[in-house]
């Protein structure tokens, strides 16, 4: 996926372009967003994952990248601030290699030209009819004008265009014409699909009692993996600074079965 002609952008200049583009400072959010552990100056070649786990900073280091971009970082409101044990390894890992790592999470959600939430409307090919839910969280669309499938059908659609299989709570008569959807763990959001009118609610990750919730509110559930809807988001932002900076990137799967 490498450009042919190579560039680099100043890290701070990179900082500024992020957080303006994906617009990070209005959303209230569980993580710390933006630049997370400081690097070199200038960067050329990016690593982008979805997670900053060891193994992926790992493949960054063997990579040669300047900066590493995720949508989970390492820092979550809450978290114990203590760099001990897997923390600590992460971290110096990235110190030690002199790697910058950058960490957004709503505004990589729902971000309207590389957000996770508009990449699976493309991938699978429906027509948006707006957003719903706390800082439009939630995006609502069709397969097409006047086109209903029924649930099993959708949910072999989306398990093909995401090469896994997927999870469906839904009686299996029921048709489907308008479809909520939410990446990663968006179970907590289903409520959100439901007041909207939805049929059917596609998201990542859900919890025990999410499939009583569409059970009883008669909407379609669909899950199709935390990580493997989040894998989109990433990339396009890459896709993206390729083509304002002309640096060269690499998009790097360290796979995860949720």
């Amino acid at each position: 996926m490498n450009p042919q002609t190579v560039g680099s952008v100043p890290r701070d200049a990179l900082t500024q372009h992020l957080n303006t583009y994906l617009d990070s400072r209005r959303f209230k959010d569980v993580a710390v967003n933006g630049l997370q552990v400081s690097g070199r100056d200038t960067i050329a070649h990016i690593v982008v994952g979805v997670t900053a786990n060891k193994a992926l900073i790992d493949a960054a280091v063997e990579a040669k990248a300047d900066a590493l971009i995720v949508h989970h970082g390492l820092f979550w409101k809450g978290d114990v601030p203590s760099l001990v044990g897997y923390h600590r390894e992460r971290v110096a890992a990235l110190l030690a290699a002199n790697i910058n790592l950058y960490a957004y999470h709503l505004p990589l959600d729902v971000h309207a030209e590389v957000g996770n939430n508009a990449c699976l409307g493309r991938r699978l090919g429906l027509s948006p009819l707006g957003v719903t839910g706390d800082a439009g969280l939630v995006m609502l669309g069709r397969l097409g004008v006047n086109v209903a499938v029924r649930c099993t059908v959708l949910a072999a659609y989306v398990a093909r265009h995401y090469g896994r299989r997927v999870t469906l709570f839904s009686h299996p008569e029921r048709l489907i014409k308008t479809i909520a959807w939410c990446t990663g763990a968006g179970g907590s959001l289903l409520g959100d699909a439901i007041d909207a009118g939805a049929d059917a609610f596609i998201t990542g990750e859900i919890s025990e009692q999410h499939v009583h919730q569409a059970r009883e509110s008669n909407i379609t559930l669909i899950a199709a993996g935390h990580h493997a809807t989040e894998r989109d988001g990433v990339a396009g932002l890459a896709a993206h600074l390729v083509q304002q900076f002309g640096v060269t990137y690499q998009f790097i799967d360290i796979s995860s079965p949720v």
